[in-house]
């Protein structure tokens, strides 16, 4: 009988790992680790009742999507977001959304109506489907407006909106920690799909508007909130 040897990474090792994952990264987004206190691996590894490879390949892939940072003497601290530097990307974002929003009109051409209608098809299939709270909805939140984008004909701005993104996505994340929260994004999508599949730029742009003044306002409040944790957490490694 021959032995298949699979390494630290079996299905229950990988299990374990994206539990440590998802774990610590909510916690991060709520501020549940004080400012300057060390992500001490054996400490972790004991809260969530694992080993503690799971928890460091956890920290990796955190460290990577920015959410922690090395300490100078190693291991990692818990990284706190940047409120100005934050609302400066949404006003950035904002302005390139809506440049794609009414370039159509400007250059007397129309938005992609085949992509539009497919992609109002796959919001409504999600708006069926059950949700959970879900820091990473913010990829698929992205890629409906990077998509919406698309349809306005310039790939340029399609990948600054995409470089842009990638830069205020840890911020984003507090966007969707609650169910209500994602579904009603999936509601103000679809609203502006009709919006603009029905040639009512005006009203698009209305719903544009509110869309993304309520994402900055829960995001905003969430990473004041994160942060007041943060500094006033007594914990030491």
């Amino acid at each position: 009988m021959s032995c298949v040897y699979t390494g630290s990474h079996t299905t229950d090792g990988v299990l374990r790992s994206d539990r440590a994952y998802a774990d610590l990264k909510r916690r991060l987004l709520v501020g549940d680790f004080g400012l300057n206190v060390r992500l001490g691996e054996e400490r972790l590894a004991a809260e969530l009742g694992v080993s503690r490879t799971p928890v460091r390949e956890a920290l990796l892939r955190l460290h990577a999507e920015g959410l922690v940072r090395r300490a100078q003497d190693g291991g990692y601290l818990a990284l706190a977001p940047d409120v100005d530097s934050m609302r400066h990307l949404y006003e950035v974002r904002i302005a390139l959304e809506l440049q794609a929003l009414h370039r159509p009109g400007r250059t007397r051409s129309v938005h992609d109506a085949v992509l539009l209608a497919a992609l109002r098809d796959e919001w409504r299939a999600l708006a069926d489907e059950e949700q959970e709270p879900n820091p990473g909805f913010v990829l698929v939140d992205e890629s409906f407006h990077l998509s919406l984008a698309e349809s306005a004909g310039n790939p340029v701005l399609v990948d600054l909106l995409r470089q842009l993104n990638e830069r205020i996505r840890v911020v984003r994340m507090q966007d969707f920690l609650t169910v209500e929260r994602i579904e009603q994004t999936i509601v103000e999508h679809l609203g502006i799909l009709d919006a603009v599949l029905d040639g009512d730029l005006v009203m698009a742009e209305q719903r544009f508007d509110a869309h993304v003044a309520q994402s900055l306002a829960v995001v905003e409040q969430r990473v004041l909130l994160a942060l007041a944790r943060m500094a006033a957490d007594p914990r030491k490694p």
